[in-house]
Order: structure tokens, then sequence, then C-alpha cells
């Protein structure tokens, strides 16, 4: 048990901080800013935009 625990230790140590590097990215506002560079690319591709 105790191992099993040990192996999966740096992946959860690893989930956490990108948790946490979404979080602080919502927080600054990157969000919207993904979405419209999205947005865009994906206006090129049909070639409305």
């Amino acid at each position: 048990m105790i191992r099993r625990l040990h192996s999966s230790l740096p992946g959860i140590l690893i989930a956490f901080v990108g948790l946490i590097m979404i979080i602080f990215g919502i927080y600054r506002g990157e969000m919207s800013v993904v979405l419209q560079k999205a947005i865009n690319i994906c206006m090129e591709c049909i070639g409305i935009g």
C-alpha cells in the first residue's frame, strides 16, 4: 500500500501544480485571450477571417 502511494505521489504533485497554474491563469484573465486566439485560428481555417 505504501509503495503504491509512493509511486503515485509525483503524478499527484504534477496534477496539483497544473491545477494551481490553471487557476492562476484564469485569475489573470488569460482565458479570454486564449479563447480569442482560438476563434481567430478557426476563422482563418474556415476562410472567413
